[in-house]
């Protein structure tokens, strides 16, 4: 069964005040044609968690951003995403932000459908003062260790762009790094894959070893086809970022540069 669809169909069923997962990291392997989708949609009142990047940023600018869920948001080569913060700035969102290992708990838990993950990450810092409603536990074996709660990451959608996908939904990285893609898909209610190129089941094996294979069909609901649908993220070893392309971004007011995407 065929799980091809268009980027408006995946962003034509998202509704206002969903939680949205976007996998990648910072300014590497972003979804970004579904995230251009999205902009072209009514769409708005979102939660966005994410290892954040112009994902995030765009989003931000374009108002469809009530909450980020996020250990950072970065371009990588640009430290802070400029978008974001301005958003951040102006009081327009809130953020809720965690240690990056924190984070990886949330993700997680929601994908093994716990309420919360106990972890180390994040005590000793500031994390639970800036973030009154996290809980710790004690360790019910003798040591008695208290530990950080984090709480399930849950979504009701997850975006993630991967470089081969089959028609039914089974998709393969062959980059130097699978990031948390696999979470996202396994933490959502449903997940959409972009890749940039759709394959024969036959041929994901020729693309690359079986551990490759990252997402299961299982989890999808959607593959939509999308050459050079990262960009300008990098989408190794297909292509690089495109480094010009983001400093315009990044130096452009957000009307300016979403008008010249068209």
């Amino acid at each position: 069964m065929t799980k091809v669809m268009a980027a408006e169909q995946v962003a034509g069923s998202l509704e206002s005040g969903m939680t949205v997962g976007i996998g990648g990291w910072g300014s590497r392997r972003k979804p970004m044609a579904l995230v251009r989708a999205i902009l072209r949609t009514p769409v708005d009142d979102l939660t966005i968690i994410s290892y954040g990047g112009p994902d995030v940023g765009m989003l931000c600018a374009a108002g469809k951003v009530r909450r980020v869920v996020a250990p950072f948001v970065t371009l990588d080569t640009i430290p802070l995403e400029p978008h974001f913060r301005r958003a951040r700035q102006a009081g327009a969102i809130e953020f809720v932000e965690y240690d990056e290992g924190m984070f990886m708990f949330g993700l997680l838990a929601a994908a093994h459908r716990l309420p919360f993950l106990p972890t180390r990450a994040g005590m000793g810092s500031d994390v639970l003062r800036i973030n009154p409603g996290l809980r710790t536990v004690r360790s019910p074996y003798e040591d008695g260790e208290e530990l950080i709660a984090v709480p399930a990451l849950r979504m009701d959608v997850a975006l993630v762009h991967l470089n081969r996908a089959d028609a039914r939904g089974n998709a393969q990285y062959l980059g130097p790094d699978p990031y948390f893609d696999d979470l996202y898909a396994k933490a959502a209610g449903r997940c959409y894959v972009s890749c940039e190129r759709v394959v024969d089941p036959a041929d994901l094996l020729k693309e690359g070893p079986v551990q490759s294979l990252l997402i299961s069909r299982s989890m999808v609901a959607g593959v939509v086809e999308a050459p050079g649908g990262a960009g300008f993220t990098s989408c190794e070893p297909d292509y690089g970022r495109d480094e010009a392309e983001q400093r315009r971004y990044a130096e452009t007011p957000w009307e300016d540069f979403h008008d010249q995407q068209g």
